[in-house]
């Protein structure tokens, strides 16, 4: 991912991390400049919580105004 994060991701792959992340499901990222640095996005996962993941399991998704007020 870009060092240009978007504020939500979708899930494309979710190896190891099956109980936590559903394939195609939008995520909302936090900012983390730490996690970045080395290749990691936080993420509201699957248990309401935020926690670290690799970055290449996501793809970064732009939305509109609107629908990231409807997901957050």
């Amino acid at each position: 991912m870009s060092d240009n994060r978007a504020n939500f991701v979708v899930c494309l792959r979710n190896e190891g991390f099956e109980a936590s992340l559903t394939i195609g499901k939008l995520y909302r990222v936090l900012p983390d400049t730490k996690a970045r640095s080395e290749s990691l996005v936080r993420v509201v996962d699957e248990t309401s919580e935020d926690y670290l993941y690799p970055d290449e399991l996501f793809a970064p998704v732009e939305v509109t105004h609107e629908v990231a007020t409807a997901l957050s």
